[in-house]
């Protein structure tokens, strides 16, 4: 058996996908900021950490978000707003070069370069003196007509999803088909 090295209290969770979190600002001015820590917890369910930002206030403030799913063809963009604060840059997705609708279904905005993006209403945020916890029931989920097959279901193959690796702070895209769920492991029974 091979050798292991300990790396003490540290997480490499992966995948981890690469949010985008749109919201609305008091004044209606959209705001998006990127975010790893999250991920689906229900058929209908997304929880989000998020330390303090004007997207947390603004979700708070809204009682709801959009979350895109950053892709292999915005990875600057991707990687810009979540290094700009809204607070320092109010315009910054505008200066990313994106642009925005407002959500038929809640009242934040969504990003139309990306292709694949939940629109959830706010259930709950967890205070923990350093941002929180978001739990987001999701109310719709809206795709871009491109990433859809023959049949009108979602190919994530076409969105190329990309995933922060945190183990080296890469963005990786995920796509590669390896097997079938429900399916594979009946050989072994």
């Amino acid at each position: 058996m091979e050798g292991r090295k300990n790396f003490g209290a540290k997480g490499v969770i992966t995948p981890l996908p690469v949010l985008i979190i749109g919201t609305y600002d008091e004044n209606g001015n959209p705001d998006a900021m990127n975010a790893a820590w999250g991920g689906q917890c229900g058929p209908r369910h997304i929880t989000i950490h998020l330390s303090k930002h004007k997207t947390t206030e603004n979700i708070v403030l809204k009682k709801a978000f959009t979350v895109a799913f950053a892709d292999a063809k915005h990875v600057v963009e991707s990687d810009y707003l979540g290094l700009v604060s809204a607070n320092k840059v109010p315009d910054k997705i505008e200066k990313a070069g994106l642009h925005v609708v407002n959500s038929e279904f809640v009242d934040a905005p969504v990003i139309c370069e990306y292709p694949l993006t939940i629109e959830c209403k706010l259930l709950s945020f967890q205070d923990d003196g350093n941002g929180g916890v978001v739990i987001g029931e999701i109310v719709n989920l809206s795709a871009s007509e491109s990433v859809l097959d023959e049949e009108g279901n979602i190919d994530l193959g076409k969105v190329a999803p990309i995933m922060f690796d945190s183990a080296k702070n890469y963005y990786r895209v995920v796509g590669e088909v390896v097997g079938n769920a429900f399916k594979d492991g009946a050989a072994l029974m």
